[in-house]
């Protein structure tokens, strides 16, 4: 039981390192063959949007917004990747209820 509750420990501090880690990492999406890119942390938080200027001169807003989004949903698919990854090492595969 002892041995449980140090290895539940251990675990947890090692997901708060990852957490910290992940944080300070960026994540590149894109979207319109390159037209849109949108970076952002590993907290999910926009840090830079970058838009082809000729996508931008279309004047076609609702394009434009959709492949803002699409870009911006590929660099969050890739935080939740990469930290579904961690997870499934850390924890050995278990497959943790909640955890994806």
């Amino acid at each position: 039981m002892f041995d449980m509750l140090r290895q539940a420990q251990m675990l947890k501090e090692k997901m708060a390192q990852f957490q910290k880690e992940l944080e300070s990492q960026s994540f590149t999406g894109t979207s319109g063959d390159g037209k849109v890119t949108v970076t952002m942390n590993g907290k999910h938080q926009v840090q830079k949007v970058v838009i082809d200027p000729q996508t931008a001169a279309s004047g076609n807003t609702e394009i434009l917004a959709d492949l803002v989004k699409t870009a911006a949903n590929d660099a969050g698919r890739q935080v939740n990747d990469r930290l579904k990854d961690e997870v499934s090492k850390m924890t050995g595969g278990l497959g943790l209820p909640g955890m994806f």
